[in-house]
């Protein structure tokens, strides 16, 4: 998918849990897809081996040792975060389970064209989406608090069904994205100033709501 990225240095996200526990959510951005990079949203691409090699590598350390260190698997079910969930669901003997709400955001008549080609037919609407995409929906697409809403959703009942768990989420770029602006209470406008790469490996830890100073701390991993 081509969001735009910005570079800059990011706070700690602060985020509260539904009850007096604490749950681990380590989200991973899926791999190098086939096709390249583009508007690529419910297009179900496959991984390129480049893809599973980074995703593999992302999570080599939290797997060196053979320790089971999840609890659970839960992925999107498009293929490219999908079968790699299956393939270590597998070798680590986790449970899988797939919830479409994680999928990625549906954009349309932009889907698999790449952010070039808009550029030379529909820039002034590409510049406005990165601008606000909030404001600014593509054509046919699925509005950006729409996609934040099931998101979150989504969100929400992962934490409330798994309490007290470590979890393994595999996603895409804007999902992520909108957790992350969740967990730091910004604005979705501001999704976009989120840098995501391929096989991005981010942690959240979801403390009770009383604990006293970041009740989640999040780090790259």
């Amino acid at each position: 998918m081509v969001w735009r990225h910005l570079l800059k240095p990011r706070s700690p996200e602060i985020c509260k849990s539904p009850d007096n526990v604490q749950t681990i959510i380590d989200l991973l951005r899926h791999g190098e897809t086939v096709g390249g990079s583009r508007f690529r949203g419910s297009i179900d691409d496959a991984l390129t081996e480049k893809g599973w090699s980074q995703m593999n590598t992302a999570i080599a350390q939290e797997t060196t040792n053979h320790t089971q260190i999840w609890d659970r698997i839960i992925s999107s079910p498009l293929q490219r975060c999908a079968d790699f969930a299956h393939k270590l669901g597998q070798q680590q003997t986790l449970p899988v389970s797939l919830d479409t709400r994680f999928q990625e955001m549906h954009f349309g008549d932009w889907e698999g064209r790449t952010a070039t080609e808009l550029m030379a037919t529909d820039e002034d609407a590409l510049t406005q989406f990165w601008n606000d995409p909030v404001q600014n929906t593509p054509p046919g697409a699925e509005p950006l608090l729409v996609f934040q809403q099931r998101v979150l959703s989504a969100w929400a009942d992962l934490l409330r069904n798994y309490r007290n768990e470590r979890i393994l989420l595999v996603t895409h770029g804007g999902v992520m994205r909108v957790l992350l602006c969740h967990a730091q209470q910004r604005p979705i406008k501001q999704l976009l100033d989120i840098e995501v790469k391929h096989a991005a490996l981010k942690q959240l830890r979801i403390a009770p709501p009383d604990t006293a100073a970041n009740p989640v701390q999040a780090k790259k991993i």
